[in-house]
């Protein structure tokens, strides 16, 4: 009660101090303040001279320079829209342009050469993202539209799971369900640096956690893609985000404090080298732990998390760039042995993750034929966490571990990834990936009883491993008359450890019935490497066959006004040799991650399994052209596994439908209203075998019934 009262004191000051602090600078005279940007050409990224910008409902606009860059100042403050046009290309409409007082808003964009261009400028003002080798699956968003998304908090991955094509199971995690599948298949791209978990607290061996670790400030834009994705991108199953970070003032140094309810840090950034570079840093950090320390409450059970990035940019010519990127983060926990029995709580633990990305891409103009992105970097991850059994301290007065982890993961890599532009029907993508993978795993996995009451022997992991991956990719982009495109590719890779060789297949096609209607079709093979924290736990693993999952996508692409558009598509994702234990022969292993959040130990993996998704999805998306914003989206699907016994069963990220919501009204650039609600049918879950419960004195699943219950449907 105590910690209520202090926590909505803290909350009503808080809300007084910002509303005074916006009635004095309501009164004031506001400043303005400044548009720069730079137009390229999007096939090989060289600049576009005299293209016109235009700031729209107003009548200011400019030119870009002989460099492609442009500036337009003495803008009010507010939000407006940029239109960019130039001759031979397609329009590009930029939504979202924040304009704030006495500050430089950095607006670059990328031209489309436009093959219908009499059509194509009538209707399609250029406001949603489409490529070529990516005609299904894909949404993006801007920063300003990650922000500003109800519910999200500034979190990228929030706004994704609002899209259909995401489960909804779990609103503690960041965990993206991806048309059936799970935590373990999703991929992360930032400015072509691959990062394996982007959230705090990561789940070892997945890519779930409960909150996100990248500062929205920092981004500029994102590409989700929910399946059928290109050969550019492999070694995962489901889906992959591809983050594009802006890059830092290169005319003059600015910084900002942020604080909010979860937590506070600041943003800095400025130009280098005489602005032929820039450099940009943030860090933040939680707070609750201070808040309810200071209040006389145990702040060890609070979460703590801080968070450090930093990017910097250099242009060595107009042909090459570097960029130098880092990512990290500090994870704590402490839930006590007293608090846990306070809280009738089956465990208490000790948690602390540190985790690191740091990387250099270097980025070469071959002139008007293409250009290419080669990234070297270094990931690690170091858990350090012990998790104690409450309930047998209670009844002995000693201590019991239920697992130990004392582990460091590394990852060096290289990524090369080639556009060649050889003329406007024909494109060619290539380039390669190598990474060398590094453990030290000093692990300890208590004896217990598994979700079917089998007893399970301890379990110890004393060594060091290493591996490597190796991978080359090729899609080529073939017109053959204007309104179809035809991009077939291959993946080739290679996992040293335990030496199993993949060849994936992949095919995209986009028929532009009119320059508003698309109908568009992907299919391919993907494969995914099992993570080394489960393949290190017995020498037999390693005979295991890779998961693979085999798409199909057909949708259609309507844009009812120029900011709307409406996309329907339906899918078809099989499944195959995903691990399967012998001795609890109707779980699906891989699920385990949703009650556990990580690979619990066992004895006999087999390469068995078997599972199936199938769904259909409505879209409508608005961009923000006016005053209205929003998505609505719906689906209807399934999503099955086979057990090890032949018989098949409900997943339990099987919601079966899902309905969002979500959107806001900005009457002016005062006052701005947004709401979210998102409607789901409830995820499986399995009944207890009350008996063996009893005598177990816990619960024990009932294995005739897996999955065959529903919880309520969620709302």
């Amino acid at each position: 009660m105590q910690l209520t009262k202090s926590l909505t004191i803290i909350f009503y000051t808080f809300l007084i101090f910002h509303l005074c602090v916006f009635q004095l600078f309501s009164q004031q005279d506001t400043p303005k303040g400044t548009i720069k940007g730079r137009l390229i050409d999007y096939e090989t990224k060289s600049p576009l001279a005299g293209a016109n910008v235009e700031v729209l409902n107003t009548e200011m606009g400019a030119a870009t320079d002989g460099e492609g860059y442009y500036i337009i100042s003495n803008i009010s403050i507010g939000n407006y829209s940029l239109k960019f046009s130039y001759v031979g290309y397609e329009h590009l409409t930029r939504t979202d342009v924040i304009i704030r007082p006495k500050r430089i808003s950095y607006i670059n964009a990328e031209l489309k050469t436009s093959l219908m261009e009499s059509e194509t400028i009538v209707v399609n003002a250029g406001y949603f993202t489409k490529t070529e080798e990516q005609p299904t699956s894909i949404a993006n968003f801007t920063a300003e539209e990650i922000r500003r998304a109800p519910g999200s908090a500034g979190d990228v991955s929030r706004i994704i799971y609002g899209l259909p094509s995401v489960a909804k199971v779990n609103d503690t995690k960041n965990s993206l369900i991806v048309r059936g599948g799970s935590a373990l298949e999703n991929g992360f791209y930032v400015d072509n640096i691959e990062i394996n978990n982007i959230n705090h607290f990561p789940e070892q061996g997945s890519s779930g956690g409960p909150i996100g670790m990248i500062n929205v400030d920092f981004i500029e834009d994102v590409n989700f893609y929910s399946g059928g994705f290109s050969s550019n991108f492999g070694d995962r199953l489901s889906s992959v985000m591809e983050l594009r970070l802006r890059e830092g003032n290169h005319d003059k140094f600015e910084s900002q404090l942020d604080l909010s309810f979860s937590g506070f840090g600041g943003v800095a950034e400025g130009p280098l080298f005489n602005g032929k570079g820039s450099w940009m840093v943030s860090a933040r950090r939680s707070f609750l732990d201070f808040i309810v320390g200071a209040i006389g409450e145990d702040a060890a059970s609070i979460p703590q998390y801080s968070d450090l990035q930093a990017k910097i940019v250099y242009d060595l010519s107009p042909s090459h760039k570097l960029t130098l990127l880092n990512i990290g983060g500090l994870d704590a926990i402490s839930h006590g042995r007293e608090n846990a029995i306070e809280d009738k709580s089956n465990m208490y633990n000790e948690f602390q993750i540190l985790q690191n990305t740091f990387g250099l891409n270097w980025r070469y103009l071959w002139g008007k034929k293409g250009y290419s992105n080669t990234a070297f970097s270094h990931s690690f991850t170091d858990y350090d966490f012990s998790i104690f059994d409450t309930h047998h301290y209670m009844t002995t007065g000693t201590e019991k571990v239920i697992t130990e982890q004392n582990s460091m993961e590394q990852e060096f890599r290289i990524r090369n990834v080639n556009h060649l532009k050889i003329n406007n029907s024909n494109k060619l993508d290539f380039g390669f990936e190598a990474k060398l993978l590094s453990v030290d795993y000093d692990s300890y996995y208590g004896p217990y009883n598994d979700f079917l009451g089998n007893q399970t022997p301890a379990l110890i992991v004393k060594d060091k491993k290493s591996a490597a991956k190796l991978h080359g990719f090729m899609s080529y982009t073939w017109r053959p008359f204007t309104k179809l495109t035809l991009t077939p590719g291959v993946r080739i890779g290679h996992f040293t450890y335990n030496s199993n060789t993949n060849i994936s297949p992949r095919f995209s096609a986009s028929y532009q019935f009119t320059p508003s209607t698309a109908i568009n079709f992907s299919t391919g093979i993907y494969h995914q490497n099992l993570p080394l924290v489960l393949l290190s736990q017995k020498e037999s693993h390693k005979q295991m066959k890779d998961p693979e999952a085999h798409h199909f996508i057909l949708g259609v692409s309507h844009l009812l006004t120029e900011n709307t558009r409406l996309t329907v598509e339906v899918y078809d994702k099989q499944y195959y040799n995903f691990p399967m234990e012998t001795t609890q022969p109707e779980i699906f292993i891989i699920d385990e991650m949703h009650f556990t959040g990580m690979f619990l130990p066992h004895e006999t993996l087999v390469d068995k399994g078997r599972a199936q998704s199938r769904g259909v999805e409505i879209m409508i998306q608005k961009k923000l052209a006016k005053d209205f914003y929003g998505m609505v989206g719906t689906s209807y699907f399934r999503s099955k596994y086979r057990d090890y016994n032949g018989q098949w069963r409900n997943r339990i990220v099987d919601n079966r439908f899902t309905f969002n919501v979500e959107g806001g009204y900005k009457p002016n650039n005062k006052w701005e209203f947004s709401t979210r609600w998102i409607y789901a049918g409830g995820a499986p879950y399995t009944q207890f075998d009350e008996q063996a419960s009893l005598a177990a004195n816990r619960g024990i699943f009932d294995k005739d019934r897996i999955n065959d219950s529903r919880m309520p449907d969620y709302h």
